[in-house]
């Protein structure tokens, strides 16, 4: 019996998401390459695969493989996600922003990756300096994922910069009781108070 429960045990299956979540991405592509040669249109392999390649910083290869999933799978959510995420990297912002409200319209409120998409929807923002909208979706991001102090502390600065300084202050405290340490809470705290 104990030899039958090895030999089950030898043949089991690598699981490609089980490697992604340990930080084995290197492992977690190769699976899932594999997986696609036997099935090419699978949707969850593809998601792992550009989950892993994204967080092994593998952006203009995750933007390839997640862009010739959507093909076949045009309104797999996670896919979208993903691909946002990967242009977010490259810095293809405008494409991001679109991939981003689209995920944003057709997922649920409980999906596990809305408060970065939020998160990040409000880093675009910034960068282009519409300090109200950034308001709005880091305020989203934050109640969805309230102890992130950094981004409280990203949604402080774009108060500050739309020049809600009262507001601003209270990000900025929401980051400092979430991480002590971030330095630039309690700066960009300091300057908001010197403008009240």
């Amino acid at each position: 019996m104990a030899l039958s429960a090895a030999g089950l045990f030898a043949q089991e299956k690598p699981d490609a998401r089980k490697e992604w979540l340990a930080g084995n991405y290197t492992r977690a592509i190769e699976i899932c390459e594999e997986e696609i040669k036997v099935t090419p249109r699978n949707r969850d392999s593809y998601t792992v695969l550009c989950w892993a390649l994204v967080d092994n910083k593998q952006y203009a290869e995750a933007e390839v493989r997640a862009t010739a999933a959507l093909k076949f799978a045009p309104e797999d959510v996670r896919i979208i996600e993903i691909l946002g995420e990967a242009k977010y990297f490259l810095d293809k912002n405008g494409e991001a922003l679109s991939l981003f409200q689209s995920y944003i319209s057709l997922t649920r409120e409980d999906a596990t990756r809305l408060g970065r998409v939020y998160y990040m929807t409000g880093e675009i923002y910034i960068k282009q300096a519409k300090y109200e909208h950034a308001d709005i979706a880091l305020s989203m991001a934050v109640r969805l994922e309230p102890k992130m102090g950094s981004w409280w502390s990203r949604l402080g600065y774009a108060r500050e910069m739309a020049r809600d300084y009262r507001n601003a202050i209270v990000a900025y405290d929401k980051a400092l009781q979430q991480n002590p340490s971030l330095a630039d809470a309690a700066r960009g705290k300091s300057r908001c108070q010197s403008h009240l």
